[in-house]
């Protein structure tokens, strides 16, 4: 019955959903008035005259684009206490991203909205989704396992306490009392922040558990579940949990990781279900079963910019709302929310597949690609090349991380890669010349540089033995998390350390 009244609730928003997609530029408006309003009296607001901003052509030239560097100083004042900086409101909890091995930590602050009109919205509407899309689930008659983060509280205020971690850890210490019946493992272990024990807790807590959906980055889902069969010695996923059938995810490309649940999952009726949620805020939803699209939600706080990404380094790009997109246009997004972050570049790239509604396909990160040459390369167009690769020649990918290898004398350049196999290619030369023409197919100025190897020679890969990344990160401590291998890089300080860690492996 209780199973019942929730599916009951949620197909409910989905009407309201269908409402918003036919007006959302309206919708979107509307959010940036409320946003302004509520921000006036703040010390942002009274700086850049939120009162006199009635139009969002004023609010475009008064108010400046910021990345997090510039927005540091006012963050940094609320984590010790201050109200009324950048948002109205309270703020007592900030979402920990460093996105990369060896970057400093960002805390973006997060609000009580945030939480509650955007996180925790965001988190009702993908299971609307995929109610609608499949009716007859028995998702509510077990557990969701969610994989979180740590959190700890923050030593930068000692008289009012406010709190960080990564934003999963935010989301599920904020959770109302009532879906701890419906979600698993217990707080406590999922806020372990040493990851080693971390899963080996969550594994022994969970086995004996009625487990129906998984939310979770893949890469350390994959880890539990293949712990969990260690434990277990049982041969796949569903001889442990047989009443599985989601699993929630999103923060990296799935597609290369679809071979592994395929084989730790074996059933055409397991589903997958992409989210598009960040430290900054949640964006988008797969809300169809058929296309790893997602819908842009444009009601969640969030009040969106964007600028072309070839003219996202210019000193004065064009930056436009969401009513002047276009069709396969390489974009970077500029936020406004309703935590304070005000014209805030997330250092995110994102492409319109459709208009009518707003879909979205991720493409990469403005800091995570290679252009060392000219060449323009996006984490969308590495992605999909290694996945036609491993296709090819049989191969399950893990993980890996790539850079420009530069001209020296009597040496071409080349890109030099380092990926980690869960089943290796079966011809290691078919698989590096697979991934070299998706490359050229889909990128034309890699494609340019490649001609006649005149500018370019073709990529050197170096196959990792397995479990090479795992202890690279963890020689940093930067296990778990927000913390994510760099895909693609624009020099060679992540591939050096990389190198050198693996020299060290051979010599011990």
């Amino acid at each position: 019955m209780i199973s019942y009244f929730i599916k009951q609730i949620l197909q409910k928003r989905i009407t309201h959903i269908n409402y918003l997609t036919k007006y959302p530029n309206e919708v979107q408006q509307k959010i940036l008035y409320n946003l302004i309003k509520k921000a006036q009296k703040t010390e942002y607001g009274k700086k850049y005259g939120f009162s006199s901003i009635h139009t969002y052509s004023q609010f475009s030239s008064q108010v400046p684009i910021v990345v997090y560097e510039e927005l540091f100083p006012y963050i940094e004042r609320i984590m010790k206490g201050e109200s009324n900086v950048l948002w109205n409101s309270k703020i007592q909890w900030f979402s920990k991203s460093s996105g990369t091995t060896n970057a400093k930590s960002k805390f973006i602050p997060v609000s009580y909205e945030t939480l509650y009109e955007c996180h925790f919205k965001g988190g009702k509407d993908l299971l609307s989704f995929y109610i609608n899309n499949y009716p007859d689930t028995k998702v509510f008659t077990g557990k969701g396992l969610t994989i979180g983060g740590s959190q700890q509280i923050n030593p930068l205020n000692t008289t009012s306490k406010t709190y960080y971690g990564d934003i999963s850890a935010v989301i599920l210490k904020n959770l109302p009392i009532w879906t701890k019946i419906y979600t698993t493992p217990t707080l406590k272990v999922a806020l372990m922040d040493k990851w080693e024990h971390k899963i080996e807790k969550i594994a022994q807590e969970t086995i004996s558990q009625n487990i129906t959906n998984i939310s979770g980055v893949p890469t350390w889902t994959v880890i539990l579940l293949k712990k969990i069969l260690e434990i277990t010695k049982k041969n796949n996923i569903l001889e442990v949990w047989n009443n599985l059938e989601l699993f929630v995810h999103g923060a990296v490309n799935f597609e290369p990781y679809k071979p592994i649940f395929q084989k730790l999952i074996p059933t055409n009726n397991f589903h997958y279900l992409e989210t598009y949620n960040a430290s900054e805020g949640f964006f988008a939803i797969q809300d169809l079963p058929e296309s790893r699209e997602m819908l842009l939600m444009v009601d969640y706080g969030i009040f969106y910019e964007f600028i072309e990404t070839q003219y996202n380094e210019t000193l004065n790009p064009k930056i436009i709302p969401l009513s002047e997109v276009e069709l396969n246009t390489n974009y970077s997004i500029v936020i406004t929310t309703n935590s304070g972050l005000w014209r805030y570049k997330i250092g995110d790239t994102i492409r319109f597949t459709s208009l009518n509604p707003y879909r979205i396909k991720i493409t990469g990160r403005t800091k995570h690609y290679i252009n060392a040459f000219g060449e323009e390369l996006i984490i969308e167009n590495a992605e999909i090349s290694i996945a036609n690769a491993c296709e090819k020649t049989n191969a399950i990918f893990s993980n890996f991380t790539a850079a420009p290898f530069y001209f020296e004398e009597n040496k071409k350049a080349y890109h030099e890669w380092f990926i980690e196999f869960d089943k290796e290619p079966e011809n290691i030369e078919l698989f590096t010349e697979t991934l070299d023409n998706a490359l050229k197919k889909l990128n034309s100025d890699y494609e340019a540089k490649r001609e006649k190897d005149l500018a370019l020679q073709k990529p050197y890969i170096h196959v990792l033995k397995k479990g090479t990344f795992y202890e690279w990160m963890k020689t940093k401590q930067k296990l778990g998390g927000q913390n994510k291998i760099p895909r693609l890089s624009n020099d060679r300080e992540y591939v050096t350390d990389l190198f050198q860690f693996i020299q060290k492996q051979k010599n011990i």
